[in-house]
């Protein structure tokens, strides 16, 4: 089905000079710009505005009036579709793994303040919180529903046009780009971004969402199973898990805000600057070359990530600096 996507952000956004995290990176002042697709889109903005344009116009075309849709419990997607689906009129369920936790915090409040419908899939892998995505569409469509199951990330062959666009953009505002670092979950947002770049521009960031980032991104360019040797993948930063906070990603999250101002969160976009940094002291990034950070968003993740909140909570109690 062919589609026009719908309006949901405010395009294009900025990208913004980072000279001192790019000196405390080992760069050239000049070298570090920030693409700020935190700003824009209902909900608190981020990367999945993008691809939701897509999702949610195949949606409204086939005459959905539910979405369904699946994540982690701080999924910042879950949380952007809750939104989405509020500012267009649609019925949102959210299944996320894991249990109901004691205190919800994070995305979770804001799943709950765009009015979105919680199904708890208990411990599952990524196949069984797909099935029980679809048995909840399918118990929705006999109560009369018409449900649309946005897959997890809402990465798509269709969806993945966001961030083609998206990198056209930024080819425009940064003619002399030499490398994009960005956060790779689902992997929608590097195979956009690729398609528009080519793969020797983009460099991936492994947080752990997905359990081959390889072969992810391939499918999503070009429907291959295998893994693309030409893709850049940096996959040494997920630690001991996609939901545990790994040190080189905190580390990062501090140095951002503690150069730029700029408020990253642990799983994603944490991650993302941790493989840069990475990168810049293997040799793969030099200084002198122009490079982007994506800003894939999820600030609410930093509230929900609990621990990430103990460390600063700890520190704010002790009246230090975390370090």
């Amino acid at each position: 089905m062919s589609v026009t996507p719908l309006d949901l952000g405010s395009w294009r956004t900025p990208v913004e000079p980072a000279p001192r995290l790019a000196t405390a990176l080992g760069l050239e002042p000049g070298d570090l710009l920030v693409k700020r697709d935190d700003l824009v889109g209902p909900g608190g903005g981020g990367n999945k505005v993008r691809k939701l344009e897509w999702t949610c116009a195949e949606a409204v075309a086939a005459g959905s009036d539910t979405l369904v849709t699946t994540g982690a419990a701080q999924s910042n997607h879950a949380r952007l579709t809750a939104a989405a689906g509020a500012r267009l009129g649609l019925r949102v369920v959210l299944v996320l793994g894991g249990e109901p936790p004691a205190e919800p915090r994070g995305n979770l409040l804001l799943d709950a303040l765009f009015g979105a419908e919680v199904v708890w899939a208990g411990d599952v892998d990524a196949p069984g919180l797909q099935a029980a995505a679809e048995r909840v569409a399918t118990e929705a469509a006999a109560d009369g529903a018409r449900p649309y199951v946005v897959p997890f990330g809402g990465s798509t062959t269709v969806s993945v046009q966001g961030y083609t666009a998206a990198g056209r953009e930024l080819a425009a505002q940064v003619p002399d780009l030499r490398h994009v670092a960005v956060a790779l979950g689902s992997g929608g947002t590097m195979a956009g971004l690729v398609r528009a770049l080519g793969p020797d521009k983009v460099l991936g960031v492994h947080c752990g969402a997905v359990p081959d980032a390889h072969a992810a991104v391939a499918h999503l360019l070009d429907g291959s199973a295998g893994p693309d040797p030409a893709l850049r993948i940096r996959t040494d930063q997920v630690g001991a898990a996609y939901d545990r906070l790994a040190e080189p990603a905190w580390d990062a999250v501090l140095l951002a805000a503690r150069t730029t101002g700029l408020v990253l969160e642990p799983t994603y976009t944490g991650r993302a600057l941790a493989g840069l940094a990475a990168a810049v002291r293997d040799g793969e990034v030099v200084p002198g070359e122009r490079t982007v950070l994506v800003h894939t968003g999820g600030l609410p993740g930093l509230f929900g990530h609990a621990e990430a909140v103990d460390r600063l909570a700890e520190a704010a109690r002790a009246g230090r600096q975390e370090r």
